[in-house]
This record gives structure tokens, C-alpha cells and sequence, in this order.
């Protein structure tokens, strides 16, 4: 196995092609790896939480076909330490790895590991990996691979990711997926927005079966700006996050993942969510809300629209991501783990924190399910 190191944002566009297929069979098929959105994340440096970054794409090949992709970066970590990082770490990727085939995942851990010390690499103090899903074998590959060089490696347990693997249709959600109180409270709220004397609507930017319905442009923005409705989230969108909004958008839709959706009353946007729908999986990226519409609980009421859409379209799971809010839970949800797995020539487990990296198989009952 060879391991080329690429340093020029061109990469991503030179190996879309045959990243993308990578994609296609790689250990966690997540949109945050594809190769449109890293560009994109790169291109504001994930809304400028990384100024300082510097690109190091590890490309590995087998007798000329790829076979796995380290897409990471050089910067300072949040411990001041020199740091190997995931391109779309930390805050706005909510699922990360690196790109290879499970029959890959030693041999890839072995070579990566060797090429980040040969004389070319940048100087660094840890492999700090942020979100891998607790159903991801590079996290055992890379602490036996650690392991193996007497090098350190631990891993820490982030935030709760839960997602809902969804039945085969709505009534056998609501009479499996949740209790009887939260089953009441949801058809409750239904029944009230739909008979409102406001007309209440719905519709999705930016899927397949509505492609070129709307102005993405136009619909980008007015879920940014109700985004800044909410004072959190106006504090959160900068003018450059708002840009790498943007780009991820545009990413996602040129590229056929992008789920959008918006609630109406009386013709007014009441809530939006923006999600992305890959594979057989609905992501719950972010949400916005009108407060003018909170008493018909808006937000609930377009949420409850979006799991009949998924299970009507037979996705197989509603993947709220990242956080513990409590809502997420009251509509059925099983919280899937994410970890941060950290690897060190120089420091002790003891000083990077966290447990003994995994050397054995990941978590197979973790609601996010190898793929």
C-alpha cells in the first residue's frame, strides 16, 4: 500500500470521482465525508474555527486503485498541542472517519501511521480524531496500530448521537417508538396546527422528486435568518459561518443530498429544518423556528411531517445527530456514541486523557450501524 500526501485544496476536486466511490463502500458512509462537503468545509475552514489550518490529505493505493483517504489537517488543537485532525472537525461535522473498505482497516492504520512519520510530514504531537462513530473499526485499528509501535493511545467518549431506526410505517412507529404519553402529546399537536384557521403546509427544497422547485438562494437565506431568531444561533452564525452555510447547501444540492424543509402558516415560514438525505438515512442537521408560531408548536408539528416522510419514503433511520436534547429522546430516539480518539509518539494515556484506546471490536449495538 502507498500513501501519498496532498497538501493543495485541488485534491478535492482532482480525486472526486474516485473518492466519492470510496465513499460508496467505506466503513461510515456519513455526508461529512463525501468529498463535496470537505471542500466545502475547507473552503471557510468550518466557518473560521480553524485559520491557522494546513491541508494533509493522506491517499492510499493498491496497485493504482484507491483504497483509503485520511483527509486531515495540521493546526494547534484545543490543547495548544500540534495536532493531526480530521478535515470537518470539530463543531459542524457531527460524524467523522477516514475513507477505506473494512477489509482495509489494518493494513490502512499500519501505513498511515508510518507515512505521518516519514521525513515530509508535518512536525506533530498527536492524531486527534473527533467524532468517530462508537460503530467504527478504525477505532480498534488504530489502537492496535498505536499499540503495536509502543505509542499512546486513548479515547474519550463525546456526545450522545441518537438517531431512530424507523419502522415500516407511521402508526407502528407511534405504537412501538415512543410511550403513550409522548404518542398522545404528538397526534395531539398534529390534529391542532391542521385545524387551525391558518392553512399549514409543508415542503422540501432541494430533494430529488422536488429538484428545481425553488431558489435555493433565496431559501438558504431565509433559514439562516431564521436561524438568527434564536439568540444562541444568532451568536453562532458569523458572516463567515453564514458563508460556509452556504457552501455546504450548495454542495448538497448540486450533489442530490440536501432536505430542506419548511413549515408554513397562512403562507408565512414557521419552521425550517435543514437535513441531508444519504444512503437510507435522514441527517437532522439544524433547525430553525419562528417564536411568533410557538404556540402551534411549530417545530414538533414539522418534525412529526418529516418522520412520516421518511418512513412513507422507507428510510431506514432518522438520525437526529450530535446533543442530548431532550425532544429528541421523546420522539423515540437511542443515543449512538461518538468518540474522540487521540494517538501520541511522545505523550502518555495519562496526558492525553480519556480511556485505553479500543483494540477490539467497536460497539455493534450502537444505533449508528456499520453500513
Amino acid at each position: 500500500m502507498q500513501i501519498d500526501l496532498w497538501t493543495d485544496p485541488a485534491c478535492f476536486d482532482a480525486l472526486r470521482a474516485e473518492w466519492n466511490a470510496l465513499h460508496a463502500h467505506s466503513i461510515t458512509r456519513v455526508p461529512f465525508m463525501r468529498a463535496e462537503y470537505q471542500q466545502a468545509w475547507w473552503s471557510q475552514r468550518g466557518g473560521g474555527e480553524w485559520p491557522e489550518a494546513q491541508l494533509l490529505v493522506a491517499v492510499a493505493r493498491e496497485g493504482g486503485s484507491l483504497v483509503g483517504i485520511a483527509p486531515l489537517f495540521h493546526a494547534r488543537n484545543r490543547d495548544g498541542r500540534a495536532a493531526l485532525l480530521i478535515v470537518g472537525s470539530i463543531e459542524i461535522s457531527d460524524y467523522l472517519d477516514v475513507l477505506v473498505a473494512r477489509a482495509h482497516c489494518d493494513a490502512f492504520a499500519n501505513h498511515l501511521l508510518d507515512r505521518l512519520t516519514a521525513p515530509d510530514a508535518p512536525v506533530w504531537e498527536v492524531i486527534d480524531l473527533y467524532n468517530l462513530p462508537g460503530s467504527s473499526p478504525m477505532r480498534a485499528a488504530l489502537g492496535r496500530a498505536a499499540t503495536a509501535r509502543g505509542w499512546a493511545a486513548a479515547e474519550t467518549l463525546l456526545e450522545p448521537a441518537p438517531a431512530i431506526r424507523l419502522p415500516g410505517d407511521w402508526e407502528t412507529y407511534l405504537a412501538t417508538m415512543v410511550d403513550k404519553k409522548e404518542r398522545q402529546e404528538i397526534k395531539r399537536k398534529l390534529r391542532r396546527a391542521e385545524g387551525s384557521e391558518e392553512k399549514i403546509s409543508w415542503y422540501i427544497v432541494g430533494a430529488t422528486d422536488r429538484a428545481g422547485d425553488h431558489d435555493l438562494a433565496a431559501e438558504t437565506e431565509a433559514f439562516l435568518d431564521m436561524m438568527t431568531l434564536t439568540p444562541d444561533k444568532a451568536r453562532f452564525l458569523s458572516p463567515v459561518m453564514r458563508e460556509q452555510f452556504r457552501a455546504t447547501l450548495r454542495a448538497a444540492a448540486e450533489n442530490g443530498w440536501l432536505h430542506l424543509s419548511y413549515l408554513t402558516v397562512g403562507g408565512q415560514r414557521a419552521a425550517a429544518y435543514l437535513s441531508f438525505d444519504l444512503g437510507n438515512r435522514l441527517y437532522v442537521y439544524n433547525s430553525a423556528i419562528d417564536p411568533r408560531f410557538n404556540p402551534l408548536s411549530a417545530g414538533w408539528v414539522l418534525l412529526g411531517y418529516l418522520l412520516q416522510w421518511a418512513i412513507e419514503n422507507k428510510r431506514a433511520a432518522f438520525d437526529f445527530m450530535r446533543g442530548d436534547e431532550d425532544y429528541k429522546f421523546r420522539f423515540g430516539a437511542v443515543a449512538g456514541k461518538i468518540y474522540r480518539v487521540q494517538i501520541s509518539r511522545t505523550l502518555s494515556a495519562a496526558e492525553l486523557g480519556g480511556e485505553p484506546a479500543a483494540t477490539h471490536n467497536p460497539d455493534e449495538a450502537d444505533c449508528f450501524p456499520a453500513q
